[in-house]
């Protein structure tokens, strides 16, 4: 009787078959506020910040660790290309560092290997953060090298700021260089082992002619093949290809 009267008293929350759903619904509700069903490893390392020498030991020469490497001060973990980037692998040279030059350089020795991309041109630069975007597409990011791009609280430098920024403005000019040579087609052009190099063009003659912002864009001077009208042939900084006619419509180089 005692023990009827007392279950009588007692609120029904406090059942035993209400309570251990209630309370396996409580732990449910902690551990997934916690680990969130979408998480992965880019989350779990999303504020991790990475020292020069830490940042060394996924070099992939650690069989237990994964193997990451940088660029422009990302991380990135590129385990899953293992033959590329491991011990052995044609770009282990990039791995356990950040060698942001040299994906332009093409320098994978001593000072090549190297985050400054102090000197490069703004195309260059721009190639840089292609690269980098590349690798958050293709990878998973897992941090930040502390140092160049980023500090001690895993916040932009002003050096990555500026190498942005350089980035854009290269990619200006390089749309419009495009637009500026899209109103004077350029040559056709094929190369054959027997034959040799060959320019010509369909409608107008053959001129080199200096690309109109390649000096802002890479530093240096060149050259395309466009195809001008006659009564154009006489305006300045047109070239003539050596051993070709005035008025040839086909030359060979």
């Amino acid at each position: 009787m005692e023990l009827k009267k007392l279950n009588k008293k007692m609120p029904k929350i406090w059942s035993p078959f209400i309570g251990l759903p209630l309370g396996l619904a409580f732990l449910s509700f902690i551990f997934f506020k916690l680990y969130p069903l979408n998480f992965n490893s880019s989350s779990l390392h999303h504020q991790k910040l990475f020292s020069v020498e830490e940042l060394s030991l996924y070099n992939g020469t650690d069989p237990n660790l994964p193997i990451f490497l940088g660029v422009l001060g990302s991380v990135f973990d590129v385990t899953k290309g293992k033959s590329h980037y491991g011990e052995g692998g044609g770009y282990n040279h990039f791995a356990g560092r950040d060698a942001s030059r040299a994906f332009v350089s093409g320098n994978f020795t001593g000072d090549g290997l190297t985050d400054s991309l102090q000197g490069l041109s703004s195309t260059e630069v721009k190639s840089v953060v292609d690269w980098r975007d590349f690798y958050s597409r293709t990878y998973i990011f897992v941090g930040k090298l502390v140092g160049r791009y980023y500090n001690s609280e895993g916040k932009p430098t002003k050096y990555l700021k500026g190498v942005e920024a350089k980035a854009a403005r290269g990619s200006q000019l390089m749309e419009k260089q495009k637009t500026e040579e899209a109103k004077v087609p350029s040559c056709n052009s094929r190369w054959s082992q027997n034959g040799g190099s060959e320019v010509w063009c369909d409608d107008g003659f053959p001129r080199l002619v200096q690309r109109p912002l390649e000096i802002a864009l890479t530093g240096k001077m060149s050259k395309r093949c466009a195809c001008f009208k006659e009564d154009e042939l006489e305006k300045p900084g047109l070239e003539i290809y050596e051993g070709c006619d005035f008025l040839a419509k086909r030359c060979k180089l």
